[in-house]
């Protein structure tokens, strides 16, 4: 137990969001035998072996990055001064860590190995009633055999009555993991697929569900070896692999057959039992997205009416869903002019909450201060697309036209959008730069040939062209009205805007 002293005094962090996930894991003995981030020994026969520096298997690497600033001030042989506060996003102490080992990364990072102990009440958030410990769920679980199944999309009448033959088949308890550290696989925010999944309990066996903070890591195998062994610790005994979801890592893993709807009884069956002519197969998850952003019910033949209503709730038709349209340009591309016109369309229409955020007003109402290095200038841009996302998220549409030169920086504001139930639309105002020189409305261009004015984008400042633009318009071979005209169609024609009557 570190004193307490020793805690208060101690340098505060915010890591990154799977750090926070694995340090909640962590915490709640999910990711046990391990009590803390590993070290280098650790890591180096992990890598070699597959197995910790004591032998014990284990799938990943578990680590947390601070700045190396802050590791350099750490005294390792010091107990009273190798202590480090890892904190939430709002700053709330989440856990201390006593580090016992530390050694630099990249891009001014160290990791740091040690173990952890919690701090404050346990978190925040919608559902923590369902963020148990392993121990608190496996004191509910009946004895017997435990069907584990981690749920990362909403339940659907095929995997639902995959869920019930294998639980009846195993007789078996049903133990649901709903994975609540973001956005899932088709971007439902994490309390909404909770309720998706709580929607579907009365089609279910009986079943305790947990919410964990499972988070990919972008390796497959990595990712499902981990999921087992986090299921494994609450209990589970096998696994049901659902969709493209693979488990294994020492459990049991039963693989469905796929199921196809028999139109003969109404009854979801093995697909080769089923004659041709009375099969229909399980929609595809590009046709579930399709039906809701055209705004039409999933049919009940394939979905609970309960979640389809909760489904449509939180993806509702593209026309009433919030939307990020992001222009990208050099300085007198044309980009703010265009902007603006479509924004006062869009106003007469009165059917769109608009919101229109100038890259020169957010510079002085939200980013003074802020000066044009590459680092200023990203800051900004994530700020104007923070705003956007969050305009979305409560089903407004924001029009952003910042120059935003560099790729991440945008892929950034996209992101932003997408976890926020929003759409996002990126236009590349691609007027070339030698037409914006002569337009140099501002006088920009020509103080920056003259040396007056330094890290002016396209002429000493790069800009990154988009390759993920939904439209690029050219302003030297289209009208400004013909350019509103144009982006305004994309909208219509895709679903984001009601078409006018003629």
């Amino acid at each position: 137990m570190l004193p307490e002293d020793v805690v208060r005094d101690a340098p505060a962090y915010t890591p990154r969001p799977h750090e926070l996930a694995d340090l909640e894991l962590l915490l709640s003995g999910a990711y046990a035998p391990l009590t803390g981030f590993l070290g280098r020994s650790d890591l180096t026969a992990l890598r070699r072996t597959g197995r910790l520096a004591d032998g014990t298997k284990w799938p990943v690497a578990v680590t947390c990055e601070i700045p190396a600033e802050m590791a350099a001030g750490l005294d390792l042989a010091d107990p009273q001064r190798r202590t480090v506060v890892l904190t939430d996003p709002e700053g709330a102490p989440v856990a201390a860590v006593e580090v016992t080992d530390a050694w630099p990364t990249t891009d001014g990072l160290s990791a740091i190995g040690g173990s952890v102990r919690r701090m404050g009440d346990g978190g925040h958030g919608p559902f923590q009633r369902l963020r148990r410990t392993p121990e608190e769920v496996k004191a509910l679980l009946p004895p017997g055999r435990v069907l584990g199944v981690i749920a990362d999309r909403p339940l659907h009448r095929p995997q639902l009555a995959q869920i019930a033959h294998a639980a009846r088949t195993l007789a078996a308890h049903l133990l649901i993991f709903i994975p609540v550290t973001g956005p899932g696989p088709d971007g439902l925010p994490p309390e909404s697929l909770v309720r998706a999944i709580f929607a579907a309990r009365d089609r279910m066996p009986p079943a305790t569900i947990v919410a964990v903070p499972l988070m990919p890591r972008g390796d497959e195998m990595r990712d499902a070896l981990l999921r087992a062994r986090v299921a494994q610790s609450y209990g589970v005994t096998h696994v049901l692999s659902t969709g493209e979801m693979l488990s294994g890592g020492g459990l049991r893993v039963l693989v469905p057959r796929e199921l196809a709807y028999d139109n003969r009884d109404g009854q979801w069956r093995w697909r080769d039992d089923i004659p041709p002519r009375n099969r229909r197969l399980a929609m595809t998850i590009a046709e579930i997205n399709d039906t809701l952003d055209r705004g039409f019910p999933l049919p009940e033949w394939h979905t609970p009416p309960a979640v389809a209503k909760e489904l449509a709730r939180v993806r509702p038709a593209r026309r009433f869903r919030g939307l990020v349209v992001f222009f990208t340009g050099f300085s007198g591309s044309g980009k703010s002019t265009i902007a603006r016109g479509l924004a006062d369309r869009l106003r007469e229409d009165g059917e769109r909450t608009i919101t229109l955020l100038d890259g020169d007003v957010v510079r002085r109402e939200l980013s003074a201060g802020l000066g044009f290095s590459k680092a200023d200038r990203d800051r900004n841009v994530r700020r104007i697309g923070w705003v956007a996302a969050e305009v979305g998220r409560h089903h407004g549409m924001a029009i952003a036209c910042p120059i935003a030169p560099y790729e991440s920086a945008r892929a950034e504001s996209r992101r932003l959008a997408l976890d926020a139930g929003a759409g996002f639309v990126l236009v590349h105002v691609n007027t070339p730069l030698e037409v914006c020189e002569q337009r140099d409305r501002k006088g920009l261009y020509a103080r920056a040939r003259a040396g007056q004015l330094r890290g002016l984008t396209g002429v000493d400042d790069p800009y990154e062209d988009p390759a993920d633009a939904e439209l690029t318009i050219d302003t030297t071979t289209i009208t400004v009205p013909e350019a509103i005209d144009t982006v305004l169609a994309y909208l219509v024609e895709n679903g984001w805007v009601e078409p006018k009557l003629p």
